[in-house]
């Protein structure tokens, strides 16, 4: 037999294994049948936030066309919110999502994703550190710590949230002595120190608590969360602008076994769907948070403020003492912060020489002294 001839014997032979091996590997995958996970979010089913955490699940089932179906239930389904770290590390639940600062009670440098004024960052900023500043190592080192079994993928961009609801009106930090208040994370030792009793409850029993007057004042998040929540039953007076939660962004969290064992690719469609839903999030917070201001004033008829400055510049004094104590107790604390204080330095200083402020367009535009534009 001539060698022309063997090679194309070999060819056509190796052409049929082929063909074999790729008609029988569909085949295979579809006796495996679709993985499946359960999951849990922190927030009640009726709150955008839980809108949120079905929105990046959908993401994932559309992008791996079926083959990962995630199912997200909403808080208390299977634990409690602030139980949802421990079910996902120990395999009760797949994965879920979050916030860090729920998990303040298991390692209180958690909280420093969100838990503070992000050293003039905004959560934007505070994301681009997770990822490109050391944050996400850190993060792994922080969860290796603690024995936590998880993969935390930080998404979300969450704009500054209020100060919180109030009987009447904050005028001086004195106004906040003695007020039975819920917050969460290194907020609790904030508004502690500006002599509130701090009750740190999840989303979902906050008005509730207000009702019953376990509490005086709360903080939550946002003009949507706010209104679904029920805030403006029990509250008319909402103060903006703060500093206890300038940066915060959402969780995602795997269960680190389940996850570890997916495909490669699925793993990328994971990861890219984290950074997709995050901006997505962006733009439907932008959106919905807009309207819903505007329906809490005109329908719901809440009176906001603007919190006054001497609280903020109280805020920022009382939180340095907080992180400065916290540092001293706690070696990841400290070099966590000094990871976000050296990019915050360098990256805050790049926005404020580069970035315009808008007040001057918005006033043009829409100013008490504004023209109308024509065209």
């Amino acid at each position: 037999m001539s060698q022309k001839k063997e090679s194309r014997r070999k060819f056509l032979k190796g052409a049929a294994v082929a063909t074999a091996a790729t008609v029988a590997a569909p085949a295979v995958v579809k006796a495996q049948g679709p993985i499946s996970m359960r999951w849990q979010s922190t927030w009640p089913s009726k709150d955008i936030f839980h809108e949120f955490a079905l929105d990046y699940a959908k993401k994932v089932n559309d992008m791996t066309g079926g083959d990962l179906k995630i199912e997200v239930l909403p808080a208390g389904a299977v634990v409690p919110a602030f139980g949802l770290l421990e079910a996902v590390s120990k395999g009760t639940l797949d994965g879920g999502h979050g916030v860090l600062v729920y998990h303040y009670g298991k390692q209180t440098a958690l909280a420093l994703w969100g838990s503070g004024p992000g050293y003039a960052m905004d959560a934007n900023m505070l994301l681009a550190w997770h990822k490109y500043g050391g944050g996400k190592e850190l993060l792994a080192k922080l969860y290796a710590s603690i024995g936590a079994n998880v993969v935390s993928f930080p998404y979300g961009p969450m704009p500054t949230q209020p100060l919180g609801w109030f009987k009447k009106p904050i005028t001086k930090v004195d106004d906040l002595k003695g007020l039975k208040f819920r917050t969460v994370g290194i907020s609790i030792d904030v508004f502690q120190g500006m002599g509130a009793a701090v009750n740190a409850l999840p989303g979902g029993e906050i008005v509730s608590a207000m009702d019953r007057g376990l509490l005086d004042a709360a903080e939550f998040n946002n003009a949507s969360s706010d209104r679904i929540l029920g805030f403006a039953d029990v509250s008319k007076v909402c103060m903006l602008q703060s500093y206890h939660q300038n940066a915060e962004q959402f969780e995602i969290t795997f269960n680190k076994t389940k996850y570890d064992a997916l495909p490669d690719k699925m793993k990328a469609i994971i990861s890219n769907a984290v950074e997709a839903a995050g901006q997505d999030m962006a733009w439907k917070a932008i959106d919905r948070y807009s309207k819903d201001y505007v329906e809490l004033q005109t329908k719901d008829k809440v009176k906001f403020y603007k919190t006054p400055d001497p609280v903020l510049k109280a805020q920022l004094e009382i939180y340095d003492s907080v992180v400065q104590k916290k540092a001293a107790e706690n070696p990841m604390f400290k070099e966590i912060v000094e990871s976000q204080l050296a990019f915050a330095k360098r990256a805050t200083q790049w926005e404020q020489d580069t970035v315009v402020s808008r007040k001057m367009a918005f006033d043009h535009y829409f100013g008490p002294n504004a023209k109308p534009v024509k065209l």
